[in-house]
Protein backbone atom coordinates (compact mmCIF):
# COMPACT_ATOMS: atom_id res chain seq x y z
CA UNK A 1 0.00 0.00 0.00
CA UNK A 2 0.92 3.28 -0.76
CA UNK A 3 3.04 5.46 2.03
CA UNK A 4 2.25 8.92 2.13
CA UNK A 5 4.77 11.75 2.40
CA UNK A 6 4.13 14.17 5.08
CA UNK A 7 5.74 17.89 5.61
CA UNK A 8 5.81 19.82 8.81
CA UNK A 9 5.25 23.66 9.01
CA UNK A 10 5.57 25.29 12.45
CA UNK A 11 8.03 23.01 14.14
CA UNK A 12 6.98 24.35 17.79
CA UNK A 13 5.51 22.60 20.44
CA UNK A 14 1.90 20.63 19.00
CA UNK A 15 4.00 20.61 15.61
CA UNK A 16 6.57 18.08 17.40
CA UNK A 17 7.37 18.85 21.04
CA UNK A 18 4.54 18.31 22.89
CA UNK A 19 4.99 14.89 23.33
CA UNK A 20 8.09 16.13 25.92
CA UNK A 21 5.68 17.59 28.01
CA UNK A 22 2.48 14.89 28.61
CA UNK A 23 2.60 11.71 29.68
CA UNK A 24 4.62 8.67 28.37
CA UNK A 25 1.41 6.45 27.23
CA UNK A 26 -0.55 8.96 25.76
CA UNK A 27 2.33 9.07 22.83
CA UNK A 28 2.16 10.26 19.85
CA UNK A 29 0.80 13.92 20.30
CA UNK A 30 2.48 16.21 18.11
CA UNK A 31 1.90 16.06 14.26
CA UNK A 32 5.53 14.70 13.75
CA UNK A 33 4.81 12.06 16.22
CA UNK A 34 1.42 10.71 14.29
CA UNK A 35 3.47 10.56 10.84
CA UNK A 36 5.86 8.42 13.02
CA UNK A 37 3.78 6.38 14.40
CA UNK A 38 1.28 5.63 11.36
CA UNK A 39 2.44 3.22 9.04
CA UNK A 40 1.05 4.59 6.09
CA UNK A 41 3.01 7.85 6.47
CA UNK A 42 6.61 9.57 6.24
CA UNK A 43 7.46 12.65 7.59
CA UNK A 44 9.95 14.00 4.84
CA UNK A 45 10.37 17.85 5.17
CA UNK A 46 9.77 20.35 8.14
CA UNK A 47 9.67 24.15 7.57
CA UNK A 48 10.11 26.89 10.49
CA UNK A 49 11.75 30.60 10.41
CA UNK A 50 13.72 29.26 13.32
CA UNK A 51 16.60 27.27 11.86
CA UNK A 52 17.92 26.16 15.30
CA UNK A 53 14.01 24.57 15.76
CA UNK A 54 14.27 23.13 12.68
CA UNK A 55 17.64 21.03 13.43
CA UNK A 56 15.76 19.68 16.85
CA UNK A 57 12.81 18.59 14.40
CA UNK A 58 15.59 16.96 12.17
CA UNK A 59 17.51 15.31 15.02
CA UNK A 60 14.49 13.65 16.45
CA UNK A 61 12.39 12.39 13.46
CA UNK A 62 15.39 11.95 10.89
CA UNK A 63 14.92 15.25 8.90
CA UNK A 64 17.57 16.02 6.76
CA UNK A 65 19.19 19.52 6.83
CA UNK A 66 18.38 19.80 3.12
CA UNK A 67 15.05 19.20 3.82
CA UNK A 68 14.79 21.82 6.20
CA UNK A 69 13.22 24.74 4.83
CA UNK A 70 13.19 28.69 6.21
CA UNK A 71 10.60 29.27 3.18
CA UNK A 72 7.39 26.84 3.40
CA UNK A 73 6.85 27.96 -0.80
CA UNK A 74 10.03 26.06 -1.88
CA UNK A 75 9.47 23.28 0.57
CA UNK A 76 5.99 22.82 -1.33
CA UNK A 77 7.48 23.34 -4.92
CA UNK A 78 10.53 21.04 -3.92
CA UNK A 79 9.44 18.15 -1.93
CA UNK A 80 5.78 17.76 -3.09
CA UNK A 81 4.28 16.62 -0.23
CA UNK A 82 1.05 14.33 0.16
CA UNK A 83 -0.19 15.51 3.43
CA UNK A 84 0.59 18.89 4.68
CA UNK A 85 0.43 19.85 8.94
CA UNK A 86 0.05 23.27 9.61
CA UNK A 87 1.42 23.81 13.16
CA UNK A 88 1.52 27.42 13.32
CA UNK A 89 -0.19 29.97 15.77
CA UNK A 90 -3.79 30.85 14.14
CA UNK A 91 -2.27 34.37 12.97
CA UNK A 92 -0.95 33.56 10.05
CA UNK A 93 -2.44 29.95 8.91
CA UNK A 94 -5.21 31.05 6.83
CA UNK A 95 -2.34 32.58 4.41
CA UNK A 96 -0.08 28.74 4.64
CA UNK A 97 -3.69 26.94 4.83
CA UNK A 98 -4.69 28.71 1.31
CA UNK A 99 -1.23 28.16 -0.32
CA UNK A 100 -1.04 24.75 0.14
CA UNK A 101 -4.17 23.35 -0.50
CA UNK A 102 -3.53 25.64 -4.22
CA UNK A 103 -0.49 24.69 -4.86
CA UNK A 104 -0.35 20.49 -4.55
CA UNK A 105 -1.67 19.34 -1.31
CA UNK A 106 -3.85 16.04 -0.97
CA UNK A 107 -4.77 16.54 2.51
CA UNK A 108 -4.18 19.05 4.95
CA UNK A 109 -4.07 18.45 9.15
CA UNK A 110 -4.13 22.01 10.75
CA UNK A 111 -3.63 22.89 13.96
CA UNK A 112 -6.84 25.08 16.11
CA UNK A 113 -8.11 27.41 16.41
CA UNK A 114 -8.41 27.39 12.72
CA UNK A 115 -8.07 30.74 11.93
CA UNK A 116 -7.81 34.57 13.37
CA UNK A 117 -10.76 35.68 11.51
CA UNK A 118 -13.85 34.73 9.91
CA UNK A 119 -13.12 35.30 6.28
CA UNK A 120 -9.68 33.87 6.69
CA UNK A 121 -11.48 30.65 7.65
CA UNK A 122 -13.88 30.85 5.33
CA UNK A 123 -10.79 31.21 2.69
CA UNK A 124 -9.24 28.11 3.93
CA UNK A 125 -12.81 26.17 3.52
CA UNK A 126 -12.72 27.53 -0.60
CA UNK A 127 -9.19 26.60 -1.08
CA UNK A 128 -9.54 23.05 0.37
CA UNK A 129 -13.16 22.41 -1.61
CA UNK A 130 -12.10 24.26 -4.93
CA UNK A 131 -8.71 21.96 -4.88
CA UNK A 132 -10.55 18.75 -3.40
CA UNK A 133 -8.01 18.84 -0.70
CA UNK A 134 -9.01 16.42 2.93
CA UNK A 135 -8.95 18.41 5.90
CA UNK A 136 -9.05 17.77 9.71
CA UNK A 137 -8.65 20.39 12.69
CA UNK A 138 -6.08 19.13 15.63
CA UNK A 139 -9.48 19.10 17.61
CA UNK A 140 -8.64 15.96 18.97
CA UNK A 141 -11.43 15.05 21.32
CA UNK A 142 -13.13 14.09 17.78
CA UNK A 143 -10.80 11.62 17.54
CA UNK A 144 -10.99 9.95 21.31
CA UNK A 145 -12.12 6.77 21.45
CA UNK A 146 -14.08 7.98 24.97
CA UNK A 147 -16.01 10.45 23.03
CA UNK A 148 -16.58 8.15 20.56
CA UNK A 149 -18.49 5.53 23.13
CA UNK A 150 -20.32 8.89 24.68
CA UNK A 151 -21.55 9.73 21.07
CA UNK A 152 -22.37 6.35 20.07
CA UNK A 153 -24.81 5.80 23.21
CA UNK A 154 -26.12 9.16 22.60
CA UNK A 155 -26.82 7.88 18.91
CA UNK A 156 -28.56 4.56 19.94
CA UNK A 157 -31.26 6.16 21.36
CA UNK A 158 -30.94 4.34 24.97
CA UNK A 159 -31.26 7.40 27.10
CA UNK A 160 -34.04 8.97 24.78
CA UNK A 161 -33.68 12.36 22.13
CA UNK A 162 -30.66 14.37 23.24
CA UNK A 163 -31.30 17.61 24.64
CA UNK A 164 -28.62 19.83 25.84
CA UNK A 165 -24.60 20.09 25.84
CA UNK A 166 -22.64 21.86 28.43
CA UNK A 167 -19.11 22.72 28.56
CA UNK A 168 -18.25 23.11 31.64
CA UNK A 169 -14.73 24.98 31.24
CA UNK A 170 -14.19 26.88 28.03
CA UNK A 171 -10.96 28.10 28.53
CA UNK A 172 -10.27 30.64 26.87
CA UNK A 173 -11.80 30.98 23.00
CA UNK A 174 -9.11 30.31 20.42
CA UNK A 175 -7.32 27.95 22.53
CA UNK A 176 -9.23 26.26 24.80
CA UNK A 177 -13.23 26.55 23.64
CA UNK A 178 -12.13 25.09 20.08
CA UNK A 179 -11.58 22.03 21.25
CA UNK A 180 -15.04 22.63 23.12
CA UNK A 181 -17.12 24.04 20.70
CA UNK A 182 -15.92 21.18 18.01
CA UNK A 183 -16.24 18.37 20.58
CA UNK A 184 -20.33 19.46 21.52
CA UNK A 185 -20.94 19.51 17.53
CA UNK A 186 -19.18 16.19 17.11
CA UNK A 187 -21.92 15.00 20.35
CA UNK A 188 -25.03 16.45 18.04
CA UNK A 189 -23.77 15.17 14.96
CA UNK A 190 -22.02 18.34 13.53
CA UNK A 191 -25.97 19.47 12.99
CA UNK A 192 -25.54 23.53 12.41
CA UNK A 193 -26.04 26.28 14.68
CA UNK A 194 -28.95 28.89 13.96
CA UNK A 195 -28.09 31.16 16.93
CA UNK A 196 -25.77 31.76 19.31
CA UNK A 197 -25.62 34.43 22.77
CA UNK A 198 -22.52 35.30 24.59
CA UNK A 199 -19.99 37.02 26.54
CA UNK A 200 -16.81 37.54 27.20
CA UNK A 201 -15.20 37.99 30.89
CA UNK A 202 -12.68 40.98 31.34
CA UNK A 203 -11.68 41.17 27.84
CA UNK A 204 -12.73 44.54 26.66
CA UNK A 205 -9.20 45.90 27.85
CA UNK A 206 -8.34 43.63 24.45
CA UNK A 207 -10.95 44.63 21.76
CA UNK A 208 -10.02 47.40 19.71
CA UNK A 209 -11.68 48.63 16.70
CA UNK A 210 -12.45 44.37 15.92
CA UNK A 211 -9.11 43.50 16.62
CA UNK A 212 -8.43 41.31 19.55
CA UNK A 213 -4.91 41.41 21.31
CA UNK A 214 -5.31 38.49 23.96
CA UNK A 215 -7.38 35.10 23.51
CA UNK A 216 -10.76 36.03 25.86
CA UNK A 217 -12.60 33.49 27.78
CA UNK A 218 -16.03 33.31 26.71
CA UNK A 219 -19.58 32.00 27.92
CA UNK A 220 -22.99 31.63 26.13
CA UNK A 221 -25.55 29.80 24.85
CA UNK A 222 -26.11 27.88 21.32
CA UNK A 223 -29.08 26.59 19.70
CA UNK A 224 -28.74 23.81 17.10
CA UNK A 225 -30.55 23.70 14.35
CA UNK A 226 -32.36 20.45 15.96
CA UNK A 227 -33.59 21.78 18.83
CA UNK A 228 -30.84 20.82 21.05
CA UNK A 229 -29.03 23.66 23.27
CA UNK A 230 -25.34 24.12 23.94
CA UNK A 231 -24.19 26.08 27.63
CA UNK A 232 -20.39 27.25 27.38
CA UNK A 233 -19.76 27.80 30.93
CA UNK A 234 -16.35 28.96 33.31
CA UNK A 235 -17.50 27.07 36.09
CA UNK A 236 -14.39 27.07 38.48
CA UNK A 237 -13.02 23.62 39.94
CA UNK A 238 -15.34 22.08 37.19
CA UNK A 239 -12.32 22.22 34.25
CA UNK A 240 -12.43 20.16 31.21
CA UNK A 241 -15.96 18.60 31.45
CA UNK A 242 -18.41 17.70 29.25
CA UNK A 243 -22.23 16.30 29.87
CA UNK A 244 -24.47 15.24 27.75
CA UNK A 245 -28.57 15.26 28.67
CA UNK A 246 -30.86 13.56 27.03
CA UNK A 247 -34.77 13.13 28.09
CA UNK A 248 -33.91 9.57 30.06
CA UNK A 249 -30.41 10.14 31.01
CA UNK A 250 -26.85 12.23 31.51
CA UNK A 251 -23.56 11.04 30.20
CA UNK A 252 -20.88 13.11 32.07
CA UNK A 253 -16.85 12.97 30.46
CA UNK A 254 -14.74 13.67 33.50
CA UNK A 255 -11.32 14.95 34.24
CA UNK A 256 -10.33 16.08 30.60
CA UNK A 257 -12.33 12.52 29.19
CA UNK A 258 -9.87 10.59 31.86
CA UNK A 259 -13.82 9.02 33.08
CA UNK A 260 -16.89 8.73 32.02
CA UNK A 261 -20.50 8.56 33.85
CA UNK A 262 -23.76 7.35 32.98
CA UNK A 263 -27.08 7.77 34.53
CA UNK A 264 -29.85 6.02 33.43
CA UNK A 265 -33.49 5.49 34.69
CA UNK A 266 -33.18 3.52 37.91
CA UNK A 267 -35.99 2.98 40.82
CA UNK A 268 -38.92 4.63 40.92
CA UNK A 269 -38.84 6.79 43.73
CA UNK A 270 -42.23 7.48 46.45
CA UNK A 271 -44.07 9.13 43.76
CA UNK A 272 -43.57 6.45 41.13
CA UNK A 273 -41.12 8.20 39.11
CA UNK A 274 -38.30 6.80 37.52
CA UNK A 275 -34.75 8.47 39.41
CA UNK A 276 -31.64 8.51 37.51
CA UNK A 277 -29.10 5.51 38.62
CA UNK A 278 -25.45 4.94 38.13
CA UNK A 279 -25.37 2.75 35.07
CA UNK A 280 -22.17 1.25 32.99
CA UNK A 281 -20.23 2.97 30.78
CA UNK A 282 -18.81 0.39 28.31
CA UNK A 283 -15.41 -0.92 28.32
CA UNK A 284 -13.22 0.73 24.98
CA UNK A 285 -9.42 0.45 24.11
CA UNK A 286 -7.74 4.16 24.52
CA UNK A 287 -5.95 4.74 20.95
CA UNK A 288 -3.77 8.12 20.05
CA UNK A 289 -6.38 10.37 18.81
CA UNK A 290 -3.48 12.34 17.10
CA UNK A 291 -3.11 8.51 15.06
CA UNK A 292 -6.14 8.36 14.70
CA UNK A 293 -6.96 11.85 13.02
CA UNK A 294 -4.00 10.41 11.05
CA UNK A 295 -5.08 7.51 9.59
CA UNK A 296 -8.57 9.21 8.84
CA UNK A 297 -6.74 11.35 6.65
CA UNK A 298 -4.85 8.29 4.85
CA UNK A 299 -7.87 6.61 4.82
CA UNK A 300 -10.20 9.78 2.81
CA UNK A 301 -6.69 9.97 0.39
CA UNK A 302 -7.19 5.84 -0.39
CA UNK A 303 -10.93 5.99 -0.88
CA UNK A 304 -11.73 9.47 -1.56
CA UNK A 305 -14.16 9.28 1.17
CA UNK A 306 -14.33 12.36 3.45
CA UNK A 307 -12.65 13.33 6.88
CA UNK A 308 -14.22 12.98 10.12
CA UNK A 309 -13.46 17.11 10.48
CA UNK A 310 -13.78 17.96 6.89
CA UNK A 311 -13.09 22.18 6.05
CA UNK A 312 -16.90 23.30 6.29
CA UNK A 313 -17.29 21.37 9.80
CA UNK A 314 -13.74 23.00 11.18
CA UNK A 315 -15.32 26.65 9.61
CA UNK A 316 -18.51 26.08 11.68
CA UNK A 317 -16.96 25.39 14.84
CA UNK A 318 -14.98 28.40 14.51
CA UNK A 319 -17.64 30.58 13.08
CA UNK A 320 -18.78 29.77 17.04
CA UNK A 321 -16.32 31.29 18.86
CA UNK A 322 -16.51 35.11 16.75
CA UNK A 323 -20.02 34.46 17.29
CA UNK A 324 -19.55 34.89 21.04
CA UNK A 325 -16.99 37.25 20.96
CA UNK A 326 -19.88 39.07 18.37
CA UNK A 327 -22.76 38.85 21.06
CA UNK A 328 -20.41 40.06 23.82
CA UNK A 329 -19.56 43.61 21.31
CA UNK A 330 -23.19 43.57 20.63
CA UNK A 331 -23.80 43.94 24.53
CA UNK A 332 -25.29 39.94 24.80
CA UNK A 333 -27.39 40.37 21.68
CA UNK A 334 -28.44 36.85 19.96
CA UNK A 335 -26.43 36.40 16.80
CA UNK A 336 -28.26 34.68 14.07
CA UNK A 337 -25.56 32.30 11.82
CA UNK A 338 -24.59 32.04 9.47
CA UNK A 339 -22.00 35.35 10.61
CA UNK A 340 -21.85 38.03 7.57
CA UNK A 341 -19.67 40.63 7.36
CA UNK A 342 -17.41 39.54 10.02
CA UNK A 343 -14.62 41.59 10.87
CA UNK A 344 -13.22 40.78 13.63
CA UNK A 345 -10.02 39.87 13.77
CA UNK A 346 -7.12 37.88 16.51
CA UNK A 347 -3.94 39.75 16.07
CA UNK A 348 -1.82 39.11 19.47
CA UNK A 349 1.35 39.42 18.14
CA UNK A 350 3.43 37.39 20.16
CA UNK A 351 6.68 35.75 19.63
CA UNK A 352 7.03 31.78 18.86
CA UNK A 353 7.72 30.02 22.28
CA UNK A 354 10.87 28.00 22.45
CA UNK A 355 10.19 23.85 22.79
CA UNK A 356 10.76 21.69 25.22
CA UNK A 357 12.76 19.23 23.43
CA UNK A 358 13.65 16.81 26.10
CA UNK A 359 11.46 14.78 28.28
CA UNK A 360 11.96 15.69 32.13
CA UNK A 361 11.21 12.62 33.62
Amino acid sequence: MKTYKAALIGCSRMGAFIDNEVSADRYPYSHAAGYEVCDRTELVACSDLREDVMAQVGDRFGIAKEHQYTDYKEMMEKVKPDIVSVATQPEPRSEIVTYVANNGAKAIYAEKAMAASMPEAEAMVAACENNGVFFNLGTNRRWDRGFDVMKEIIDSGRLGALKALTIYSTSSLFNGASHSFDLIMRLNSDHPAVWVQGLLRDADDGINNGKISLDPIGEGIIKFENGVTGYALNCGSRKAEWEAVCEDGVITALGNGEEFQLREPGEADHRGRAKLALGKFPDYEWKSSTLVLVEDLVQALDTGNPTRCGARIAGASTELIFAVIESHMKGGARINLPLKDSTIRLERGIAAKQPKFVRKE
